[in-house]
Order: structure tokens, then sequence, then C-alpha cells
């Protein structure tokens, strides 16, 4: 009899910001196939019975490929297991999810999606600022700023990315965020835009950092440094009222 797979969100990392359901669910499981991000006390939830498998994917490092991930959780949930596939942030956010859920379909396994707080929110919450304001920022846009090959993906609606009026958070983008920045200021956005640089959201060694578009462009051209980040920006990213 096939088992049954919890997407679980665990948030940017602060085991507090877990939900209820998160914590039950790795209360129960016997297995658990965790991203690195969501490793750490996260994973002191889980019963010391259980199975802790390490499926993370972190740019320049060894990492387990999609589809053995995916085949570990058919393999898990076809003994019966009750399985958690831990992810970090929102499971729906650039996490994914999908070629997840489509293998368990195809093998006829049931699955649930337990959301989660996204780093972005968490980053805006750190600093202390909205992501959006009437009058002043009605749109809010999240964008991947790497492909599958960890370029800046093709086909970018950069107009939309340039626009001043939106809060833009760019996930998974240090490395190409000064080639990004440069098409950003080709079609208008103002070189000094405020952005926020978010490192190790929610963690102990969390940093944030205010500066601009260009500034934050240089620094990354010349170092990505080596913790996961977040960056925020638009009108509302230097924190003024």
């Amino acid at each position: 009899m096939s088992g049954f797979v919890s997407f679980v969100s665990s948030g940017p990392g602060d085991p507090e910001l877990l939900t209820l359901k998160a914590v039950a669910r790795l209360k129960a499981a016997d297995a658990v196939l965790f991203d690195d991000l969501s490793s750490g006390p996260i994973l002191a939830h889980a019963r010391p019975q259980a199975d802790l498998v390490s499926v993370g994917k972190r740019a320049g490092r060894t990492s387990p490929k999609q589809h053995h991930v995916s085949r570990l959780l058919v393999d898990y949930a076809m003994t019966g297991a009750r399985v958690v596939r831990l992810k970090s942030g929102d499971a729906g956010l650039f996490g994914r999810l999908e070629e997840e859920t489509v293998a368990l379909a195809a093998a006829g396994i049931g699955y649930e999606i337990i959301p989660g707080v996204p780093s972005a929110c968490a980053a805006a919450a750190a600093a202390g600022i909205p992501l959006s304001r009437r009058l002043l920022a009605r749109r809010v846009q999240f964008v991947t700023g790497r492909d599958v090959t960890g370029a800046l993906p093709d086909g970018l609606n950069i107009a939309a990315l340039a626009d001043p009026s939106a809060t833009t958070v760019v996930f998974m983008g240090k490395g190409t965020f000064p080639a990004l920045a440069q098409r950003l200021f080709a079609a208008g956005l103002p070189e000094t835009t405020p952005a926020l640089f978010a490192e190790s959201v929610s963690h102990p060694d969390q940093r944030l950092t205010r500066t601009t578009v260009v500034e934050l462009a240089a620094r990354l051209a010349a170092d990505t440094g080596g913790a996961p980040a977040v960056i925020l920006y638009g009108a509302l990213a230097d924190g003024t009222p």
C-alpha cells in the first residue's frame, strides 16, 4: 500500500516560523527528505526514528539530480511510509515543486502541500518594511535570477522588472544580478533605485544591507559571498516611510 507525501514549507530557516501543521507532519514522518536551507534546528522536530535524507541543491556545490530526488520520494512512499519533503521558504516559489508532484501523481501516490513563509516576506519583515504601499508600490513581483545552467534566464520581462513603482524580489540572483542590472538600466530603471540585500534571512548570522541597485551590482560583480541571499529593489527598499 502506498504511503503519503507532505510537502512541508519550512520558511527561511528560523524554526519559530514553522506553522503548527508543518511541525505536526515532521513529528509524524517516517522519512524526511530535506533541503540544505531546511536543515539544522528545524530537523529537531522530526521523530528520532525517522530517516533523514539530505537532497538539497546549492549553487556551485555537488547536488542530487532532480530525477533522483523524485525517485527517492516515490520509493519511500511505495513502502507505505509517511514522507515529508522539507523545502525552504514556500515550496511553491522556485522550489521545483511541480517536478516532484508530477512524479508522485504518475506513481499514484497522494500528497499535500503545506505553505510557509517566503524568504522575501521574512526579509522585508526583518528590515521593518512593507512589500507594498498604497499609491507607491501597488505591485510585488518575484523573479528567479538563474536558470538551470546558472545563467540569467531568457525571456525575462525587463520592462516589468524595470518598473520603479513595483517592489521586485530576485531569488537566487547573486551571480547574475550585475548582468540583470545593466538590462534594467537600459530599460529606464534609475541606477539610484533603493535595494535591500538580505543574507541568511532569519538565521543568527542574518545580515541586511541597504544600498542602491548600481552599488549592489558592483559589489556582487566583485564578490557574491557564500551565504544564501534574496534581493529586493524598488521605492520601499530603503525603508523610508
